[in-house]
């Protein structure tokens, strides 16, 4: 064990002053602060050393003196002048000049003991007043620092008052030790006082201050009790009565005594909260004005989940990226996941001031509330891919337009046109050159039939007129008749289709587009001679299968993407149904699904 153990805590607190000091002066911000830090650290070092390594009386005449310039002027300059040197208002100027005074009174009077606990006492009491002061005036970027500071001050001040309490009137190492570890405590104030101006937000430091707070009154109030029970008990104690109580009596005092702590911080915790950030809304409660609230807007449901919790912020993240956003955002949140298929989606709220973590109650409202929220992603989902779905059937219908524009444009408009000049000249020479006129008769002729095949073509665009004609099943056989392979061989369609159900215009243009395209690849691109054709639906969708045939399946391939496969998924898609293409059993395998209107 340190023979001096108070020493050393002194120059621990000495070197915390120093590395502090010029980790501050490192961010160039509060230069004045940091620099008589650095210099009163190096004082109370060099008072430490003197008083350390001499005996003499003029050695302990210069470490008096060096306690005195670090403990009474330099370091309590560094805490008036941090972060920065405030001397214009009457107040600020009052503060400096009576900390400055009574700390050149304490350097140059070292030795008067009475005369010296007054000034410490007053310059204390300027601190404490001025800290105050400035911390009520000052805007929210000013204030952090000081409170980082203020909350330091009070720590190590309680601390050591406490400690020294304990120590009181003890002798031995034990004592030096305890009133050791009080000196020490004052080594917290550097650092924050550096944390206050280079990381304010590292921590919420009202929720610190708020626990501080209440662990210090429940302490002080535990040791009033307990001190106050004994100091009764010796009060009682007459002749033949042992003057103090005896080890159990005392264990049972303390028990008690502890049983208080808890729900005095519970109380104090309440109080302190209300009067310093308001009232804290109740869990429950909460829960039901929330659960009330919630819509199918993501940014309203926040808003309700922030007023019902009295929260500063609140979004919803889908992958990383807000997707909604209440409030301002703050430097700590607590995250938790939403159950969002397909991607990863959280709900991120902000502390209130004065926590350092979300209460239980409130965690559990906010379980309650993320299931909620995810039924609100999940409908909001199912209504931009409606939004999308019903873009594209917009777009397709214009497309689809201008295709019918464009042909009629660019070829039924020309060949209706001659036509008609053909007329005109027809008129021209019918008494003149009769056989001039027979020969463009015949050629208007030409021109109508071509027309009309022109006209069929596009009516067959829009919709196959065998459908009309034939049914779904009729015009798949009568297109299955015409499948060829690249050889010329026929192909051999093989059809089931039993209990279909009456299928809608759109969904039988579709289905047959489908089978038509995919028959078509097993003609020419699969090198396959038999294919089957399996239609079946439960009511609620139409499914479609057509499997190639007649190749060993060593032999099989599986069906690349192309137009044609591209245009079965277009036409699946805008009725919201799916087409996927693999390699089958034997060959080639295209199967699609399409919903049937009310199917449910």
């Amino acid at each position: 064990m340190t023979v001096y153990p108070v020493l050393v805590a002194l120059v621990v607190t000495a070197v915390s002053c120093v590395g502090s000091g010029l980790a501050l002066l490192a961010t160039r911000r509060s230069r004045l602060a940091a620099g008589l830090l650095v210099l009163g650290g190096v004082t109370l070092a060099a008072a430490t050393l003197v008083s350390g390594t001499g005996d003499a009386r003029p050695a302990e005449q210069l470490a008096e003196l060096l306690f005195a310039a670090a403990a009474g002027l330099l370091l309590p300059l560094a805490i008036i002048t941090y972060p920065r040197v405030e001397w214009r208002h009457p107040v600020d100027f009052a503060a400096l000049v009576g900390v400055a005074g009574a700390g050149l009174l304490i350097t140059v009077q070292p030795g008067a003991s009475d005369a010296q606990g007054v000034l410490e006492f007053t310059a204390g009491c300027i601190l404490i007043a001025h800290t105050w002061w400035r911390i009520e005036r000052a805007d929210a970027a000013a204030r952090r620092p000081l409170v980082w500071m203020a909350l330091a001050l009070g720590v190590a001040g309680l601390g050591c008052g406490v400690l020294v309490f304990t120590a009181d009137g003890g002798q031995g190492s034990a004592s030096d030790v305890v009133v050791a570890v009080g000196v020490a405590l004052w080594a917290i104030v550097a650092p924050a006082m550096y944390v206050g101006v280079a990381r304010p937000e590292f921590m919420d430091v009202r929720a610190l201050v708020v626990r501080v707070a209440v662990v210090a009154v429940a302490v002080v109030c535990y040791l009033c009790v307990f001190v106050g029970t004994v100091s009764f008990l010796d009060l009682l104690g007459g002749p033949g009565l042992p003057s103090s109580p005896s080890p159990g009596v005392l264990g049972v005092i303390g028990a008690l005594a502890a049983l208080t702590v808890h729900p005095l911080q519970v109380v104090l915790r309440g109080v302190v909260d209300e009067l310093l950030f308001g009232r804290r809304p109740d869990p429950l409660d909460a829960a039901s004005q929330v659960a009330g609230r919630l819509g199918d807007d993501p940014v309203v449901a926040l808003q309700a989940v922030r007023e019902a919790m009295v929260l500063p912020y609140a979004a919803i993240r889908v992958d990383g990226v807000d997707v909604a956003v209440s409030g301002t955002p703050v430097t700590h949140v607590h995250a938790l996941p939403l159950a969002f298929s397909g991607s990863t989606a959280v709900l991120a709220v902000g502390l209130r001031p004065g926590d350092l973590a979300l209460g239980r109650g409130d965690a559990h409202v906010l379980e309650l509330v993320a299931a909620l929220l995810s039924q609100t992603l999940h409908v909001r989902a199912l209504a931009d891919e409606l939004r999308l779905s019903r873009e594209g059937t917009v777009t397709a219908l214009a497309e689809e337009r201008r295709r019918l524009r464009r042909d009629l444009h660019d070829g039924l408009g020309p060949r209706l046109s001659g036509i008609a000049f053909t007329s005109d000249a027809v008129r021209n020479t019918l008494r003149s050159q009769p056989d001039r006129a027979e020969e463009l008769l015949t050629t208007l002729r030409t021109e109508t039939v071509a027309a009309i095949t022109e006209i069929r073509q596009l009516v067959y665009a829009m919709r196959p007129p065998a459908l009309d004609e034939l049914g779904l099943v009729g015009a798949l056989r009568q297109a299955a008749t015409a499948m060829r392979t690249p050889e010329g061989g026929p192909v051999q369609v093989r059809i089931e289709a039993a209990g279909l159900p009456p299928l809608s215009a759109a969904v039988e243009v579709a289905a047959y587009r489908i089978v038509a395209e995919a028959l078509t690849n097993v003609a020419r691109h699969s090198g396959h001679h038999r294919a089957h054709v399996r239609l079946a639906s439960d009511g609620r969708q139409l499914e479609i299968d057509v499997l190639g045939e007649g190749l060993a399946a060593d032999r099989a391939c599986a069906w690349t993407p192309g137009v044609g496969m591209a245009s079965m998924r277009e036409r699946a898609a805008e009725l919201g149904g799916t087409v996927t293409a693999g390699p089958g059993p034997s060959g080639g395998r295209v199967h699609a699904v399409l919903p049937l209107p009310g199917g449910g």
